[in-house]
């Protein structure tokens, strides 16, 4: 196989890897908090024996997460948060901390503040938020300050990776950040709001149309080269 069939075949992989992002983003547009995915393809070069041409390989295996904010939609729900601005809240999961900007959080039966998977919602200290049963009036800051009948209770922690990049997808809303993560101060928690996904369908549907284009160019360049080789090889054969 020469040089062009390999190039076309790793480019397909890519591509395809491509084709299932942008069907997993245009999944998830109803999704609170989802980020956005894309891949970022890479070339990679080696120089052959003799006067061989060199060996381009494509590949489409660097995963990109969009982190611009999403459109606010309104709930009037006590524990609705969103975020405005940078920045991740905290969850505690039996993996360990993750971030999200997943804000339905709900009293779990302890009182503690879990998102909808059960993971407790951290503050600023790294420590679940309690909330007594008998809190007649909640309220939250802008300083993501959580108020219980008047009184401060709680500051919803929000933090960002240390790397920018360091941002690895589970489970669909959470992240986890190997470098781990900072506090950020220049955000604002608005209450009784959710963040919807930052998922743009136009540009996702057309990107999909462009992606199987690409593929399907790719495929009838293949076909047309596994042509020419049998051909080749029933002249030779002759």
């Amino acid at each position: 196989m020469d040089n062009a069939s390999y190039t076309t075949l790793t480019r397909q992989s890519g591509l395809m890897r491509e084709m299932q992002t942008v069907a997993n983003n245009l999944a998830n547009i109803s999704t609170t908090g989802f980020r956005k995915e894309g891949v970022i393809f890479s070339e990679h070069i080696r120089k052959l024996d003799g006067d061989a041409d060199a060996l381009s390989m494509a590949t489409g295996n660097v995963r990109h997460t969009d982190v611009r904010q999403g459109p606010l939609t309104q709930t009037h729900g006590t524990f609705d948060f969103a975020i405005e601005g940078e920045g991740f809240f905290l969850i505690d999961t039996p993996d360990g901390e993750r971030l999200t900007r997943a804000g339905a959080f709900t009293p779990n039966a302890q009182g503690e503040l879990v998102s909808q998977d059960g993971y407790r919602l951290l503050d600023t200290a790294g420590a679940p938020i309690f909330v007594p049963p008998d809190a007649s009036s909640v309220g939250l800051a802008a300083d993501g300050t959580l108020s219980v009948n008047g009184q401060p209770l709680a500051q919803v922690g929000l933090y960002v990776p240390v790397a920018p990049n360091d941002l690895h997808r589970e489970g669909g809303v959470r992240f986890s950040s190997e470098e781990g993560v900072v506090p950020v101060t220049d955000a604002a928690v608005v209450q009784g709001f959710l963040e919807d996904s930052n998922v743009d369908p136009v540009t996702e549907i057309a990107r999909m149309i462009e992606v199987q284009r690409a593929y399907e160019l790719g495929q009838s360049f293949l076909d047309k080269e596994n042509e020419r080789i049998r051909a080749v090889l029933q002249t030779l054969g002759r």
